[in-house]
């Protein structure tokens, strides 16, 4: 393995629902919500907390200061991240890379969204989009597919493009999506977090509107409210606080951006991210230690970014979950959800749990550390640890932002982990603390299982985990 720095873990992790857009909620309060259950989840207060990264792409500067503000003003750095669709990933990508560097010991990725209906837009029509020379780059490849000009809006009609590249190259055709894309809203109906719970069949995403030539509605996931947080911590932290069985190693984490080939190249899946995919795959398993297309019969369950059911088909080749051309294939043998190879997206993915773009990465990570925690329940991938070393399979995630931008995550449970030891599910788990310890954890718990229970929060949850630097005024402003 390639060391580049200290071991890194998630050692706490909260969701909220993910919705409709209605205006219901502010950023604030479901910030407050997803980083009190990652708070709760790691059994400590934000007064442990050194530093916070917090993404989103729709809401004014300093949003991540105002939401964390509930918990307390401690003065720690907060900075604020917007990445496109890979925000809430980056945000855990920066705050991985400050405790892997020793420069502190626990930090906080947290993200969320409240988005408006209908289709993506820009917010500044006063000046150019930074993604319009990728706009230009798709039209031009456009005019060369066999199903030649497409239509509907712009973000579905590039991925739409892609997949019709892919299915020129290789023979694959809509009902291979309509396969993803329903095996996606039947895997959702199992996680109380998704938007949508309808499991619909292939016939019915096939029957579904048109979005664009090659995707109908029930292909493309929708805008969406929520939030998500993750806690990170150093090996040190983890032991220190009795975190070791619940505690998830990221092995090996990369961050890339585009690169010639998606605007030289004359390839529509260049153009939404297939290289950027690949690169980054490339590294993150270079930098586990394996060798060129290495690993990946080593993973056992994947959370990738299907904000439209073409972009799932062109990501399992990408990941190198798959050879080149049997990315359909491997949708046909079933090798994409229970039963098969891997389970991709056991949450439902983008397509049917949702996608605020903030929370979308950090919701990734939610479940593929709950899928490594075997606290999962319905949802939980089988076979993970059913092999010799007791470490398991690793879980493998991938986010990607046009414009652009694609973090991907290897997770694995470490081998510190003990069968039949103590963790966050137990309400009281005082007695393996040091003395002067033992008064705060017995009331951190949240009681239940969050991985596949989804509960609101109360302020008798935040006045556990809050600072000792919390404020009355700004406090009294949440709505919960």
């Amino acid at each position: 393995m390639v060391s580049r720095g200290r071991r890194t873990f998630i050692v706490g992790v909260g969701c909220t629902a993910f919705t409709k857009p209605r205006g219901q909620r502010n950023t604030e309060d479901m910030g407050l919500e997803a980083a009190t259950k990652a708070l709760l989840d790691a059994g400590i207060t934000y007064d442990e907390v050194e530093a916070a990264y917090v993404g989103y792409c729709y809401g004014d500067s300093t949003c991540g200061q105002r939401a964390l503000y509930n918990l307390g003003l401690t003065g720690i750095p907060i900075t604020n991240v917007n990445n496109n669709c890979s925000t809430g990933s980056t945000a855990l990508y920066q705050a991985n890379t400050l405790v892997k560097s020793g420069l502190v010991e626990c930090a906080l990725a947290l993200g969320f969204e409240r988005m408006s209906r209908g289709s993506l837009g820009s917010n500044f029509p006063d000046r150019p989009s930074p993604t319009a020379p990728l706009n230009t780059a798709a039209l031009q490849v456009e005019e060369s597919l066999t199903s030649g000009k497409n239509f509907g809006p712009w973000a579905p009609r590039m991925f739409a493009n892609g997949a019709q590249e892919y299915f020129d190259k290789y023979g694959a055709d809509i009902t291979h999506l309509a396969q993803i894309a329903s095996k996606n809203h039947k895997h959702s109906v199992n996680n109380p977090y998704s938007q949508f719970r309808d499991g619909w069949s292939v016939q019915q995403v096939l029957d579904s509107t048109k979005i664009c030539a090659q995707l109908t509605k029930f292909m493309c996931s929708p805008t969406s409210d929520g939030a998500g947080c993750c806690i990170l911590a150093s090996e040190d932290f983890v032991h220190s606080h009795r975190l070791e069985n619940q505690a998830i190693e990221i092995v090996a984490q990369a961050l890339t951006t585009d690169d010639p080939s998606t605007y030289e190249s004359h390839s529509a899946m260049n153009v939404v991210g297939y290289n950027m995919t690949k690169n980054c795959a490339d590294k993150v398993f270079g930098d586990a230690g394996f060798g060129p297309g290495e690993g990946r019969d080593q993973v056992g369950v994947v959370e990738l970014h299907d904000c439209f059911a073409a972009n799932e088909l062109l990501t399992y080749e990408a990941l190198g979950l798959c050879a080149k051309g049997e990315a359909h294939k491997m949708v046909e043998r079933g090798d994409n959800t229970y039963g098969g190879k891997y389970v991709v997206n056991p949450s439902g993915g983008l397509e049917a749990k949702g996608h605020p773009l903030g929370a979308t990465g950090l919701g990734m990570h939610f479940y593929i550390a709950m899928q490594l925690r075997e606290w999962a329940g319905p949802m939980q991938a089988p076979g993970l640890f059913d092999i010799p070393d007791k470490r398991g399979k690793y879980g493998l995630v991938q986010n990607i932002g046009l414009g652009g931008a694609v973090v991907c995550s290897l997770l694995r449970r470490p081998e510190f982990y003990k069968t039949g030891g103590q963790n966050g599910k137990d309400r009281h788990v005082s007695h393996l603390l040091r003395a002067e310890a033992v008064i705060h954890l017995r009331f951190f718990r949240l009681g239940y299982n969050h991985a596949h229970e989804c509960r609101p929060i109360t302020l008798v949850d935040v006045d556990k985990v809050k600072s000792k630097k919390s404020s009355p005024f700004i406090l009294a402003q949440a709505r919960l």
